[in-house]
């Protein structure tokens, strides 16, 4: 990267933190018993009118000073927002549609992404899921309020091959792994107690009392991942009197879906400014 570009996307000379993890649920057993939430009060439209933030932050973005794909551009932004403390950089929304073009959203979890496309974990016969079996076309959004920047990207989704699912899952840990064979997502349930006591049966059978394995625990047949190869990205950088900065990078109108190392070509790539 040159200093140019460098210099205009504030890319940290040191290396990165990494974003801090989230502790993850000791192999406890579940009980119903918790403190009773305050009901909150609805706001009034005057209050939620008023709302605004003013964004100040530089330096614009320069679509000259820019790379000719995507996807380091993205890169730079997603290492800088890992180093800004958001405990999340990678949720993004994942929108899908069904094939009557209702649409229907959901934040999820960014867990890989290369010049190939942008993947996600999830159970295969979930909403969204259904969704994308019947209308493979995807839309994602990352939002960064400390950087004041948000990317969308567009495109076609296929599953990842059954060798990355595998690798994946065997890196999560052991109760995010029964987690996923205890709920059968979007489907409904009478009672909370009826997934809970499910995945205390779990616990039992393959965790020990510091929450090691000591049985085995296999990726379920229906959980897995997603693989969106993007057609489209819109980098946005908010801006002073609401005259923001937007940049979007499209494949030409005849280019393959088949994700391919080509996608990070700068010949099947425009790039455009748009108004905001």
């Amino acid at each position: 990267m040159s200093r140019t570009l460098r210099s205009l996307l504030f890319v940290p000379q040191l290396p990165l933190a990494r974003a801090p993890r989230r502790p993850h649920l000791s192999p406890r057993r579940f009980t119903m018993s918790a403190p009773k939430a305050p009901t909150p009060k609805a706001p009034t439209p005057a209050s939620v009118s008023s709302l605004r933030v003013s964004y100040s932050r530089a330096p614009a973005l320069d679509e000259a000073m820019l790379p000719p794909a995507p996807f380091a551009l993205f890169a730079a932004w997603f290492e800088q927002a890992k180093a800004s403390g958001d405990p999340e950089p990678n949720a993004m929304c994942l929108a899908t549609a069904s094939p009557d073009a209702r649409p229907s959203a959901r934040m999820v979890l960014l867990k890989a992404f290369d010049d190939n496309g942008f993947v996600w974990y999830t159970n295969y016969g979930s909403r969204k899921a259904a969704q994308l079996a019947d209308n493979p076309f995807a839309a994602l959004t990352f939002w960064w309020p400390s950087l004041e920047r948000s990317v969308r990207i567009e495109g076609k989704v296929d599953r990842v091959p059954t060798e990355e699912s595998d690798a994946y899952f065997k890196s999560r840990p052991p109760a995010s792994r029964l987690g996923a064979w205890a709920s059968d997502q979007s489907k409904p349930v009478g009672e909370r107690h009826v997934v809970e006591e499910r995945w205390n049966g779990l616990v039992d059978d393959h965790l020990d009392e510091k929450g090691g394995l000591k049985k085995e625990v296999e990726r379920p047949p229906q959980w897995g991942g997603f693989r969106l190869v993007p057609d489209r990205v819109e980098f946005w950088k908010g801006r002073e009197a609401r005259l923001h900065d937007r940049i979007v990078y499209e494949l030409g109108e005849n280019e393959d879906w088949t994700p391919s190392e080509e996608l990070k070509g700068s010949s099947r790539w425009t790039k455009t400014r748009l108004q905001p």
